[in-house]
């Protein structure tokens, strides 16, 4: 009999860890597992070019010719729900059972829900799959004045989209700024400004406390008794990662499901990938739990090489991007514990500058909006893990490449 690997979440880390245990040699069978009706999609796209009516389907990762090449059975419309890793089984919500040899957990995120009273009015929405893009797109084809809760990248990537729509919007954020748990000061000064400049009104240390309305969304109360009319709200406060299948099946759940360096959980049989996951990161000396396409994708090509036999630690330096307006933002590094922000441009004027977060000397960071030559240097930068020159690294009049040998 054939071994089988069962993996649990059609997301971009499951469809990749799918492919990447062919191309590493896995001879047995391989079910993935969608809880949705559609082949794994691009989930970037869903807060810009989905929203727009011309686009009739999801932006596939790969066609389904390329499962049906490779022998992988795709299950949609398909829910896990519990493990028995005695018998090693994977119990399904038809009460369904399908024995395994190896199971990979690639459950991703859940949109974190916003408990408030009114929550349950039409015309408030979260942004998280296909499906929620329709529900938007068709809400966005009469609405005129939107509210986004969250001024966090999703929150801004949706409010570049609503405006270029026409929409009259407004992003109520609970912090001081803009991208305060991920960003300089600088930086969500920059972002607040363009975002004035295109017409959006963004207000800070507002706390959403209550939706008003008549069966549908009116007005938006603050715990500060402001309120802001709206028709249309989308909500963008956070994820929740989907561990539960994987703690009532025994394994250690901390923030993310634990995995080891090469993405293994403490069962020898089980490991996981993606959103999902709490890891080791030996660059950065820390465990944490990453939300990026990046890191689904590299660490899904880890948990194949374990499942095949070849284990291969994964560390890697994160990098992620987000597309606002005519604007690319492109973040290499993890800027936690910065003691020094070095900026190269301006920041105040124009949609091009970097950020460079460095400890002690040594880059660890790199916010490069509309510079792709310096995100790429910072991200050789980081590999080599050398001190720079902070004057050489503002210095806008130097090539990036330059940098390299600062």
């Amino acid at each position: 009999m054939a071994e089988r690997c069962i993996i649990i979440g059609a997301s971009h880390a499951g469809a990749h860890l799918a492919a990447c245990l062919r191309m590493s040699g896995w001879k047995g069978d391989i079910q993935l597992i969608g809880s949705e009706p559609y082949l794994p999609y691009h989930r970037p796209p869903l807060s810009k070019t989905a929203l727009n009516v011309a686009v009739s389907d999801p932006q596939w990762l790969r066609p389904a010719a390329f499962y049906e090449k490779n022998n992988i059975e795709v299950l949609l419309n398909t829910e896990v729900t519990h493990i028995d890793r005695a018998n090693r089984e994977v119990q399904l919500a038809n009460g369904d059972s399908l024995a395994y040899d190896k199971l990979a957990f690639c459950t991703g995120a859940r949109v974190r829900k916003l408990r408030i009273p009114g929550a349950d009015l039409n015309g408030i929405y979260y942004l998280r799959d296909w499906q929620d893009a329709l529900n938007i797109r068709q809400a966005i084809s009469t609405a005129k004045k939107a509210v986004l809760i969250g001024g966090g990248y999703i929150g801004l990537e949706l409010a570049a989209s609503l405006r270029k729509k026409g929409l009259d919007v407004t992003v109520l954020e609970m912090t001081e700024r803009v991208l305060q748990r991920v960003t300089a000061p600088e930086v969500s000064i920059f972002f607040s400004r363009v975002h004035h400049e295109e017409g959006v009104e963004i207000v800070c240390n507002k706390v959403a406390s209550e939706f008003l309305g008549d069966g549908a969304v009116g007005k938006v109360r603050c715990s500060d008794g402001s309120e802001f009319d709206a028709d249309l709200v989308i909500v963008g406060i956070g994820v929740i990662p989907n561990t539960e299948l994987a703690q009532s099946a025994g394994l250690s759940v901390d923030d993310g499901i634990v995995v080891n360096e090469f993405a293994q959980t403490e069962d020898p049989d089980i490991v996981a990938a993606g959103d999902c996951t709490n890891h080791p990161n030996a660059m950065l000396n820390t465990r944490l739990r990453l939300e990026s396409v990046p890191n689904a994708m590299e660490q899904a090509k880890t948990a194949a090489l374990s499942v095949c036999g070849k284990p291969q630690a994964y560390a890697a330096h994160p990098w992620f991007w987000s597309d606002q307006y005519d604007m690319k933002l492109q973040i290499a590094g993890w800027n936690q514990d910065y003691d020094q922000v070095v900026l190269r441009g301006d920041y105040q004027h124009g949609r091009s500058f970097v950020a460079w977060y460095l400890k002690q000397g040594k880059l660890i960071a790199a916010d490069c909006i509309n510079r792709p030559k310096e995100f790429m240097v910072a991200k050789q930068l980081l590999a080599k893990g050398l001190a720079v020159d902070a004057h050489h690294v503002a210095d806008d009049s130097l090539d990036p490449r330059s940098l390299l040998n600062s």
